[in-house]
């Protein structure tokens, strides 16, 4: 883990050495290729001879890098003008057949073409470099990658065998006594001892500093994040993690203030000296896995990210201090290794214990998740179980395999494959805790800022947010498992140099232009959209439909030229693509018939408008008013307060019905009947008055009265009238109907109903036979009255 640390930070210093190094400053017009050369021949002589140190290597490997971006920038040097001279040369045209052609034409062919040439010279010179330089760098990375194979895999003794034990616990007895014999050696010295007494203030004063801050600091910081927990609501859990930070600044403080005060008492040799220069980095470890365990798995129920029982919760922080001690353990140990010389067997032996108790607690650790888990899980399947939780439950298990496999490799000789296992497993928990903090925390700054809770808000920023906390934890997790910052630097750089497309080049920078424009584009056309839907159009007289139809329009040619635009600046050629798409105009046409259709018929509903937004329209078969008129479809909202999508080219070349096209006037009809023997003069005349008075009728055209016919049962009318709003023509017609019933009920006019009388023949024969013969069954009569 602290390999993994300090790989990280080598990353950032490579970056930026790589930045600000002279090389990469290097015009690219003024490339020293003599210095290249000489280096290349010697890059080439070292890989063949195969006799170098592989920091050696890594160094060798840095500086070619530096001239690979050099190589790789000059080659877009003069782009523009190579572009140019390319254009004026095409158009003179092709040269004849017959090799004959003006020579005012061939003159100029033949001055363009040498300058081309020219301008073309560094460029091939910068492209053959970057071949080479690439080439030695592949090579330096095989070499390495093997060199760390055959470490990794070399079969080494045993640390089970009895035999090794005695001589380790005698090296180790030894090396106690050397570091003993170092603090009596120093005691002994009058001048030391003078020195220690007259520092002693100084040292009392830091040990008292440092007591005070390691056995009280992490108190006071836990009280005050439980009082700011206590006394603020909006944005606790951003300040609440900023002070619980202390946990780990003002213990790790005291450590430093002790530290000082064992330097200032002149008693240290150097064995002591490297041991203590390492403990900041162990308590480092110790604090700050201590600190994620605590967040990770806080004792309240509502602060916990993890939401397991409290009960496994405090084993989990238990565990993770435990593995914690044994990483400091396990890097005490190195630094003996380093400064002793062990013999491979006491290695082994003195790193199995470590390895093994560690192997045990990863166990252990992965045991907890599989409870909880289920338990939240409850029945209904894996798919109801929170995608974090089901990502703990991965690595559970996955820890409790590695705890077993890397104790058994070492035990068997395999030291190096167990502890590549078990110790960046360890690493990787830590890491995962880590980003689950960091994700809590953009929740939180949400929440500070907008004041929602991330969790029930359906804003995608926070989802951005983790997932880009997640993604930068992945070259930390690459460093973790074995990856060299070399390996992390080679996928930047291939991802700096692109792709080539045709005869151009496409880079990440090219990309990025391309997004960037084409956002800028995207958001002016939707100003102007925002500018002519609120400000403008509604001050002219076209109607609501036309101003939809053009607030589209705009938007449709804004897309196109946004995104014409965002290609052009990325340097992408158009005209390269001409070839693919009309070898692909065909299948496409085929395959993507109805969806052009539909397209070129939603442009046709922009322009011609024979339906507009909020008419009322019938297509299909479904009534309702038109919502929304897209690039492929048209939204209807019926009268049920449902949506029917109606494709566009059923629209354009169907029949469809609209009633309120141009304005919203239109007639409804109200049919009624009345008995036999009613005065038809009188009933037409109160028909007439009820339409007359209702405000929403029209008096031009005015309305009138139809008698429609003699029906079977009554006489026929029919009320026609047209209203200033056919969307209002239902309840008109209640209201119509309403107005009828009351007024022929005052005039005793009658709204007759048909009446049927069913007449039996015989009717004994429902009773059954009453002898041996029976009469047939007679037949009903039906009789009408009315």
């Amino acid at each position: 883990m602290i390999h993994a640390l300090l790989r990280c930070l080598s990353i950032t210093a490579l970056a930026l050495g790589l930045a600000l190094s002279p090389l990469s400053a290097q015009s690219t017009d003024a490339i020293d290729y003599d210095s290249w050369i000489e280096l290349a021949v010697r890059a080439e002589a070292v890989t063949d001879a195969g006799e170098a140190s592989s920091a050696a290597l890594e160094d060798l490997r840095l500086d070619i890098a530096g001239w690979r971006d050099v190589f790789l920038r000059a080659q877009g040097d003069n782009a523009t003008r190579i572009a140019s001279l390319q254009s004026q040369i095409d158009a003179l045209g092709p040269v004849p057949e017959s090799g004959e052609e003006p020579a005012e034409i061939a003159t100029r062919r033949a001055e363009l073409t040498a300058q081309l040439a020219r301008l073309q010279q560094p460029v091939r010179r910068a492209e053959e470099a970057y071949t080479r330089a690439d080439a030695i760098i592949r090579e330096i990375d095989t070499i390495i990658r093997n060199r760390q194979a055959d470490e990794l895999l070399q079969l080494g003794p045993s640390p089970l065998n009895p035999a090794f034990w005695p001589r380790a616990l005698g090296e180790l007895s030894a090396t106690a006594n050397r570091f003993g014999d170092e603090v009596r050696r120093n005691w002994s010295s009058d001048a030391m001892r003078a020195e220690m007494r007259a520092n002693m203030p100084l040292i009392l004063v830091l040990v008292a500093i440092a007591g005070v801050l390691v056995t009280r600091g992490q108190r006071w910081v836990i009280a005050g994040v439980d009082w700011l927990r206590a006394h603020t609501s909006r944005g606790t859990g951003v300040w609440s993690l900023m002070l619980s930070l202390g946990q780990i600044a003002l213990p790790l403080l005291g450590i430093y203030a002790l530290i000082s005060a064992i330097f200032a008492t002149g008693m240290v040799g150097q064995r002591w000296t490297l041991m203590l220069e390492q403990v900041p980095i162990w308590a480092t470890i110790l604090l700050g896995i201590r600190w994620l365990a605590h967040q990770v798995f806080h004792p309240n129920d509502d602060v916990a990210i993890l939401a397991f029982r409290t009960k496994e919760r405090r084993k989990a922080r238990r565990l993770a201090n435990t593995m914690s001690v044994l990483i400091v353990v396990k890097s005490a140990i190195d630094v003996l290794v380093d400064v002793e010389s062990y013999d491979p067997e006491t290695t082994a032996v003195l790193y199995f214990p470590v390895l093994l108790l560690a192997g045990y607690t990863l166990f252990r650790l992965g045991r907890l998740r599989s409870e909880p888990a289920q338990q939240d899980a409850g029945t209904g399947g894996s798919e109801s179980v929170p995608y974090r939780l089901r990502l703990v439950r991965l690595l559970g298990r996955a820890a409790m395999v590695v705890g077993v496999v890397g104790p058994v490799l070492a035990a068997i000789g395999y030291v190096r494959v167990g502890e590549a296992l078990v110790y960046p497993a360890i690493a990787t928990l830590a890491l995962a805790g880590a980003v689950l903090v960091l994700q809590r925390l953009v929740n939180d700054l949400y929440h500070l800022f907008t004041g929602r809770d991330a969790r029930e808000s359906d804003s995608l920023w926070p989802v951005l947010g983790g997932f880009a906390v997640a993604l930068a934890a992945a070259p930390v997790l690459a460093l973790i498992w074995g990856a060299r910052v070399a390996d992390l630097t080679e996928l930047w750089a291939r991802f700096r140099e692109g792709f080539v497309f045709g005869e151009t080049r496409i880079s990440p920078t090219d990309f990025l232009v391309v997004i960037v424009v084409f956002v800028l584009g995207f958001m002016l056309t939707r100003l102007l959209q925002g500018g002519l839907r609120s400000s403008v159009l509604p001050r002219t007289k076209i109607d609501q439909g036309g101003q939809n139809a053009i607030v589209s329009g705009v938007g449709y040619i804004g897309i196109f030229v946004a995104a014409i635009l965002a290609i052009t600046a990325g340097g992408l050629d158009l005209s390269s693509l001409a070839i693919v798409a009309g070898a692909l105009s065909v299948g496409i046409g085929f395959g993507l018939q109805n969806i052009v259709s539909n397209f070129v018929s939603g442009i046709i509903l922009l322009i011609e408008r024979p339906i507009s937004q909020g008419d009322w329209i019938e297509a299909g078969g479904y009534q309702g008013i038109v919502k929304d008129i897209s690039v492929r479809s048209t939204r209807i909202e019926t009268f049920d307060r449902f949506d029917v999508i109606v494709p566009n080219a059923d629209l354009v070349s169907g029949t469809v019905t609209n009633f309120t096209r141009g304005n919203v006037l239109g007639r409804i009809i109200v049919p009624v009947g009345v008995a036999y023997g009613t005065d038809t003069r009188k009933v037409e005349k109160i028909l007439l008055g009820i339409a007359r008075d209702h405000p929403m009728v029209l008096m031009n055209p005015a309305p009138s009265v139809y008698f429609s016919g003699f029906g079977a049962d009554s006489l026929d009318f029919e009320i026609r009238a047209v209203l200033t709003d056919i969307n209002q023509g239902i309840n008109v017609r209640t209201e119509m109907r309403h107005r009828i019933v009351e007024l022929f009920a005052e005039e005793g006019i009658e709204i007759p109903f048909a009446q049927r009388d069913v007449w039996l023949r015989n009717p004994e024969a429902l009773r059954g036979p009453t002898s041996e013969t029976q009469a047939p069954p007679a037949e009903p009569e039906e009789k009408d009255r009315t």
